[in-house]
Parts: C-alpha cells; sequence; structure tokens
C-alpha cells in the first residue's frame, strides 16, 4: 500500500532535495557548456585534423559531437519511461537516482581519457555522461511535490537552481586556474600534450569526483519513493503504459494539458539556446584573436551562471506577486527580445550584454516551468509517471529544436537567422501560455 512522506515539507527534506542540483550542476557547466567543448575543439587543433574517421566513414568534428549529443537524447528519452515503470512498481526510485548519478560520475572521470586515438571510449564516455546527468535529474525532479506542498516549490526549485549555479562557478573557477596556470599546479607540457590539456582532463575528474561525493546528502534524507499497489506485470514497458494512461488524464485537465503544450514549444527554444550558446558566440562574434575568444566564451559562461542566480528568485517572488503563469508569459516575451538582439550581436560587450540578459531569464523560466508543473499535477503519489512525461516532452523538444535550428543554419548560411527562428518559438510560447488560464478551468 501507498504512504505518504511523514518529513513532508521539513528543512531538511527540502534542503536534500535541492542540493541534489549543487551536486549534479557542475556536470552541465564543466562538461556541456565550458571545459569539455574548449577540449574538444583543442583535441582536433593540436592534432592540426578537422575530421575523423569513425564507424567506416569520415566526419567533421562539429557534425560528429552534435550527432552524438542527438543520440543521447533519444536514448534519454526513451530510458526515462522504462526507469518510470520500474521504480513505480518496486517503490524506491532512489536506487535509480543513485545508479545515473554514478554512471554519469564515473562517465565524466573516464573522460580523462578521451583521445583521437581512443575516440570511441571517449564518445561512449561522453554519451553516457549525458544520459547519468538528465536521466537522474528527471529522477529527482519527480520528487518535487513528494516532498514540498505546492506553496513550497516555487522558493525550493529556485533554490535548487541556485545551488546549482553557485557550486558549479566554484568548481569552474577551480578548474579554469588549472587551465589558465597549469604549472601553479606543477603540470608541464609533454610530447602531443600541452598542460593545458592535461589541466582540462584533470577537471573532468573533479566533476565526476564532486557529483557523486556531494549527491550522498541527498541519498541520506531523501526517502525511496512510494510502492505502486497491484499487479506487478509487464514492469519493463509499464512506463510507457503510464505515459499513455498521463496522456488520457490530461484530456481532463484542460489548464495543464495547455501548460504542457507551451512548455514543449518555449522548453524547446530554451534549451536549444543552451546547447548552442557557445558556437554561436565562437562562430558570430568577431573576437579579435583565438586568445580573446576562449577568454571571452569562458567569462560570458561565467557571467550567464551567475546572474542566473539572481534570475531564479526574481522570478519567484514575480510569480508570488502575479502568479505562475503570468510571469512566464512576461519572460519569454523577454526571450523573444533576447534573441532578435542575438541577431545584431557582433562585438564581444554586445555578446556580453546578451549573455547577462540570457542569465536573467534562464533560470528563472527553467525554475519556474519545475514548479509550476508541480502545482499543475492531480492529487496522485504516481509523480515518477508524470514528471517521466514532463521530462520526455523536455527532451523530443530538444532534439526537434536543435535539428530544425542546424537545418536553418545550414539553409540559410548563418546562425543569426536561426535565433530569429527561436524567437518565433518563444512568441509561440507566450501565445500558447495565455491560452492555459481561460476557460474551461482545470478540474480538480
Amino acid at each position: 500500500m501507498t504512504t505518504t512522506f511523514s518529513l513532508k515539507g521539513t528543512k531538511k527534506l527540502l534542503n536534500a532535495w535541492a542540493f541534489y542540483d549543487w551536486a549534479n550542476s557542475v556536470y552541465s557547466l564543466v562538461i556541456s557548456s565550458a571545459i569539455f567543448p574548449i577540449f574538444y575543439g583543442a583535441l582536433f587543433r593540436v592534432a592540426e585534423i578537422e575530421k575523423v574517421t569513425v564507424f567506416g566513414g569520415e566526419i567533421a568534428r562539429a557534425p560528429l559531437i552534435s550527432y552524438v549529443t542527438s543520440a543521447a537524447f533519444v536514448f534519454i528519452a526513451i530510458v526515462t519511461p522504462l526507469i518510470s515503470g520500474v521504480a513505480d512498481y518496486l517503490g524506491n526510485k532512489k536506487i535509480f537516482l543513485k545508479f545515473f548519478c554514478y554512471l554519469g560520475a564515473v562517465s565524466c572521470i573516464g573522460l580523462y581519457w578521451f583521445s583521437l586515438d581512443n575516440v570511441y571510449f571517449g564518445l561512449a564516455c561522453y554519451f553516457f555522461g549525458l544520459v547519468g546527468f538528465w536521466v537522474s535529474f528527471a529522477i529527482n525532479n519527480s520528487y518535487l511535490p513528494d516532498i514540498a506542498y505546492p506553496e513550497q516549490q516555487d522558493g525550493i526549485s529556485a533554490k535548487g537552481f541556485s545551488l546549482g549555479y553557485i557550486g558549479s562557478v566554484l568548481l569552474l573557477l577551480f578548474n579554469l586556474s588549472m587551465v589558465m596556470l597549469p604549472k601553479l599546479y606543477g603540470l608541464e607540457d609533454s610530447a602531443g600534450s600541452p598542460a593545458e590539456m592535461k589541466a582540462m582532463k584533470i577537471s573532468f575528474v573533479t566533476v565526476g569526483i564532486w557529483w557523486a561525493l556531494f549527491s550522498q546528502y541527498t541519498f541520506k534524507h531523501l526517502p525511496k519513493g512510494y510502492k505502486r499497489v497491484g499487479e506487478r506485470r509487464n514492469i519493463i514497458l509499464n512506463g510507457f503504459k503510464e505515459l499513455k494512461g498521463v496522456w488520457k488524464q490530461l484530456g481532463n485537465r484542460i489548464k495543464l494539458k495547455r501548460y504542457l503544450g507551451a512548455f514543449f514549444v518555449y522548453s524547446m527554444a530554451v534549451q536549444t539556446v543552451m546547447l548552442i550558446a557557445t558556437y554561436f558566440g565562437e562562430e558570430e562574434v568577431d573576437w579579435g584573436s583565438d586568445d580573446f575568444r576562449t577568454i571571452g566564451l569562458i567569462a560570458s559562461i561565467l557571467i550567464i551562471q551567475v546572474i542566473a542566480i539572481a534570475g531564479a528568485y526574481l522570478t519567484a517572488f514575480l510569480s508570488k506577486k502575479y502568479g505562475n503563469i503570468k510571469t512566464l508569459i512576461w519572460v519569454n516575451l523577454v526571450w523573444v527580445l533576447l534573441c532578435v538582439y542575438a541577431y545584431f550581436v557582433i562585438t564581444p560587450t554586445d555578446f556580453f550584454i546578451a549573455a547577462g540578459l540570457v542569465g536573467i531569464v534562464m533560470g528563472g523560466i527553467q525554475a519556474l516551468s519545475r514548479s509550476t508543473y508541480s502545482k499543475f499535477l492531480p492529487e496522485t503519489t504516481d509523480t515518477t509517471s508524470f514528471f517521466s512525461f514532463y521530462d520526455v516532452a523536455e527532451k523530443i523538444g530538444i532534439v526537434i529544436g536543435t535539428l530544425m535550428y542546424g537545418a536553418v543554419a545550414q539553409i540559410t548560411g548563418s546562425m543569426r537567422n536561426s535565433t530569429i527562428f527561436l524567437a518565433l518559438f518563444f512568441l509561440i510560447g507566450a501565445f500558447l501560455l495565455v491560452r492555459v488560464n481561460k476557460k474551461p478551468q482545470l478540474n480538480s
């Protein structure tokens, strides 16, 4: 039989849940946004090649990592509901949270051995690092309505994102000090491996250790989860059946269904911006020199992370005053203006201004989207399936968004045109959000 969490709403439980963001956000910053993209490009520059032979054919570095990323998100969209079904019937989603946390952490450490001579192993580590991060993140998200009451969810969601930004910036600063001053840490150049490259490899190890180590506080205090009552047949495929069940429930909950439609559209644009921002800055901004380009891109990433802390809390404050949906509408409209502004970005100063604006709305829209969805859920112990649905929608959006962004850039010959394309998604998202609170009202 199902039970309730006796400590629901307590400070210790809320902090333990939010602290997982502190633990795993170092992956999204150091691996996804900062150090790994620089390291990956440096591998090819040091080898003085642009293509590598993979699976019997030659492929350039940018399409290669793009295809691996897309494949990872397709895998994530498939495996998440599988995990959801098993977790619901075992009543122990924490064990899956641990598994994917450790999978991601070990994969990060494995990136230390990433090389062009060992490209399959390196790409596998990159692939499973993505899987570990996003699946564990989805499982942790599913705990939110279980551990927090509706009036607590905006605040603790914002706190989680803020902790993530703070922790990831701290580790990134340490890693950057190694990259910029490798000799200070006893790192020296060697044949085919500059000291800076060694520092980057060590950075991957620090991410894995940080992630696994700080997750222990979350694991200690989070409950196992709810145990599903009933027959335990088709456990593996049950997650997909539950997604179908969630979809059926949406038919009777108009507000939730409309919100999910809006979320799918604007989240597609948000996640695409997060994935391509560094590449846009590298290609479209006139940095003047390669050294300044590297420093400038890293500085812009730090600007985004620091400002995002304030952005998450600002959005939570505005949601209390004006409501979640109205706040999300305005945030989407700010994104529209930001995408239009990005079309005209040329100088480093322009790019830094854009980075600051991205920071304000990026943290806010992610935190508020998560808590808004949690508030719209019906009274249920099946939170894993509902958040699995949420996560699958987000991941499918990422695949579609990145593919369409790349297609527009390829057809038109400029990434700038793709920013206008993204602005349309945010505009449509704002329009769909306007419809959320229109009658018929949510049936409670």
